[in-house]
């Protein structure tokens, strides 16, 4: 029997990431090794102190100081994986696996893989029947990505391809035409990619757009629409405000997360199909001019790029960590065997 991917639990091993919450709530995670130590002004405290004991344990380290143990949660481990690109936060994912309406068994697309964080909820959405093709330009992202996914899962998914290269050019190679469920695009100009998405799309699939600016929305939203082969695009963000509740003292708190990005759909229309609210707009007059789109061009949008250096370190850091879940994954094969 091989390793569980999906189900991390059982005692603490060699390999696996521990979050430890200690004094004032500080948070410190670490990947268990043998003779590894966790230094910090209150003390040193034993990676092999963790080594057996099950989830949600207390352990104290060399100066007295207690901490509290536990295996990340995905959304904690999304937030201080190695990045080679900007993550898709947690508030995202979920609106993300509801409005694309991800569910077990699907086929989907996902562009581009970035550091692999929504390619992980992905994978927990679609299951064991499913399939998660990733495409990302860069090589360096996508090593990236893969340290991730194989740290987290301890080991790489059977349901998982990562195609390096461009989606347009790449796509009808990977899946064959309307084959595919879902496709969610998260990159700089997705209008780019939409009449080739429209080629892989079922009837009936959804396209999602995930993009940071007002700019970018429009865009993709008039392009769609200029189609004629998907329903009108819905848009919409998400915005979390947590709440401090301790007693009779009930309030929200003093910071929350506000805009990260817009999220946009549509559904692939059956080939031929005419909606007719569409009938109604192509009588209108359009409400923007060619200076406009001047404005839409990626270069206008403007893209944050990672240095060499930084990448370089950043694929390091994520391939150390999916080493450690390599070993943890090897020492959980004879335990398993018996089962």
């Amino acid at each position: 029997m091989t390793a569980d991917l999906t189900r991390p639990s059982g005692p603490f091993r060699y390999g696996d990431r521990v979050q430890l919450t200690g004094p004032k709530g500080r948070l410190h995670t670490i990947t268990l090794r043998e003779r590894g130590e966790l230094h910090t002004h209150h003390g040193v405290l034993r990676h092999e102190a963790l080594v057996g004991l099950p989830d949600g344990s207390v352990v104290t380290n060399s100066g007295g100081h207690e901490y509290l143990a536990l295996r990340p949660l995905l959304r904690d481990f999304v937030m201080s994986m190695p990045r080679g690109a900007a993550i898709v936060y947690p508030k995202d994912a979920a609106q993300i696996l509801a409005q694309a309406d991800i569910f077990p068994g699907a086929t989907v697309v996902e562009a581009g893989v970035g550091s692999g964080a929504l390619s992980l909820w992905l994978l927990r959405a679609i299951g064991p029947a499913g399939r998660l093709v990733s495409f990302e330009r860069r090589e360096e992202f996508a090593e990236v990505a893969r340290a991730n996914v194989e740290t987290f899962l301890g080991g790489t998914p059977e349901t998982w391809d990562v195609v390096v290269g461009d989606l347009v050019e790449s796509l009808p190679d990977a899946v064959g035409p309307a084959s595919v469920d879902r496709v969610v695009l998260d990159m700089l100009a997705p209008w780019e990619c939409i009449d080739a998405v429209a080629e892989a799309l079922t009837p009936g699939g959804v396209v999602l757009c995930y993009v940071a600016t007002a700019t970018q929305l429009s865009r993709v939203a008039e392009y769609i629409r200029g189609t004629g082969l998907y329903t009108d695009p819905e848009a919409s963000e998400t915005m979390v405000r947590g709440w401090h509740v301790e007693g009779l003292a009930v309030r929200p708190d003093h910071r929350m997360v506000a805009h990260t990005g817009f999220l946009l759909t549509a559904r692939r229309l059956a080939p031929g199909a005419v909606p007719p609210d569409v009938r109604k707009r192509a009588l209108k007059k359009p409400s923007y001019a060619d200076e406009d789109v001047e404005l839409w061009t990626p270069g206008a949008v403007g893209d944050r790029q990672i240095t060499d250096k930084n990448l370089r370190k950043r694929v390091r850091e994520a391939q150390r960590a999916a080493d450690g879940a390599r070993i943890a994954a090897g020492a959980a094969e004879p335990d398993s065997a018996t089962d």
